[in-house]
């Protein structure tokens, strides 16, 4: 339930057009646009800034997402630093093959972990746009996002004191856990979830990459996945029952594990290395509607969550923030509401489709170690298919990149 009007206390409450609830991609996107058109906001962060820094998250972005970050001024730093990738590998039925995507699409991916967006994104809206920015405040409410002056009120961690700043509009952009999505009324919220049942086990290694791509490797004993990061780090996923306890997997079971479902005919040994990260991810994706009520605009995971199984969650969250970026800074410069009005239609049609092609993918990754020879076998043919046909390789590919509905 949405809190009352706060009442301002002895000091008349701030006021900004814009407040961006939560400091990720999407909210710090959203600043920086608003920031390079002029318009005043504010962006409220639960975790300090050393720890949005440092979190580590997904790393790989398509390339119609960091032309979009480019066009708005935010790609420099990304785009002398990261990584391309113009293919992938898949492994299954003991052979490799290569899937080339970029040759059917004209795109690539590039690699770059959200650590290093998030820092390059901070510094551009503090730093260099001179955004205004609060780290470390505690107990965020939402009050009256249906009225023309919506407000949000947090206690400050240095004074211990509740502030109230009253805005335009209210960007909610802090994930699945934040205050704002669940500040939509328990009447109209409607969140549409789908479980895979399987869970990933998300390892950081201190290991150079095995190969030169990402590796999908499909095995009966279950999915693995190679991703390089960098130089000298590389992140594996393998498969395990949801809510497994990632302290049952030890340094030699899991590159045990890895070894088996990675193998394949002339494969190269994988390098080995100290693990850094282990924690499990219970494969689930939902979509919240309405992501818009009244002067609330929900964006990135506080709206969808993709499960990571295709990649695509900080892809969505950057085109939302792109979308709801350029949208309120027409409204403020041009009077132009267009983006405004267009922009939940907008927001669920790419997510509904990042949702549809995550579930297909997940048949394919896990089919083959679902005990079932029925999905076992018809997740050999979709991976056949990939090879055989043109056709099939082709939309794959755009699928793959979203090149479809991206810009």
């Amino acid at each position: 339930m949405t809190p009352a009007s706060p009442h301002p206390g002895p000091s008349s409450p701030q006021q900004v057009p814009v407040v961006v609830v939560g400091a990720g991609p999407a909210g710090l996107t959203i600043g920086a646009v608003l920031r390079a058109a002029g318009v005043d906001c504010l962006v409220l962060e639960t975790e300090t800034r050393e720890f949005v820094e440092r979190r580590p998250r997904a790393g790989v972005i398509e390339e119609w997402a960091v032309r979009g970050l480019e066009r708005r001024g935010l790609a420099r730093t990304l785009l002398e630093r990261a990584q391309t990738h113009t293919e992938c590998e898949f492994r299954f039925a003991g052979e490799r093959y290569r899937f080339e995507y970029t040759a059917l699409t004209g795109q690539h991916h590039f690699v770059y972990p959200q650590q290093f967006l998030v820092t390059d994104l901070v510094r551009e809206y503090a730093d260099v746009r001179g955004g205004e920015i609060r780290f470390g405040v505690r107990d965020v409410r939402l009050h009256d996002p249906d009225s023309d002056r919506p407000a949000v009120s947090y206690v400050c961690p240095e004074s211990g004191e509740r502030r109230v700043v009253r805005a335009d509009f209210v960007a909610g952009c802090d994930g699945a856990r934040g205050v704002t999505r669940a500040s939509l009324p328990p009447e109209r919220a409607r969140v549409a979830r789908y479980d895979y049942g399987v869970g990933w086990l998300a390892l950081l290694a201190e290991a150079p990459p095995s190969s030169d791509c990402v590796v999908f490797g499909m095995h009966p004993r279950g999915f693995a996945g190679h991703m390089p990061r960098s130089a000298e780090v590389t992140r594996y996923y393998l498969q395990c029952p949801p809510g497994d306890d990632p302290e049952t997997w030890s340094h030699d079971r899991v590159w045990t594990e890895l070894r088996e479902r990675l193998g394949a005919a002339g494969a190269p040994p994988l390098r080995e290395g100290r693990l850094i990260e282990r924690r499990v991810l219970d494969m689930h994706g939902y979509v919240v509607e309405p992501v818009v009520h009244g002067r609330l605009f929900l964006a990135g995971d506080a709206a969808h969550l993709t499960a990571p199984i295709a990649a695509k969650g900080l892809n969505l969250a950057l085109h939302d923030a792109f979308l709801l970026g350029d949208a309120l800074a027409a409204h403020f410069t041009k009077g132009d509401d267009t983006g405004l009005s267009g922009y939940a239609h907008a927001c669920l049609s790419r997510a509904w489709d990042y949702q549809e092609f995550s579930q297909w993918l997940s048949e394919v990754y896990h089919g083959t170690a679902s005990g079932d020879p029925y999905r076992a076998g018809a997740a050999l043919a979709r991976l056949r298919r990939l090879f055989d046909s043109p056709t099939a390789a082709a939309e794959f590919a755009e699928r793959y990149m979203g090149v479809r509905t991206g810009g």
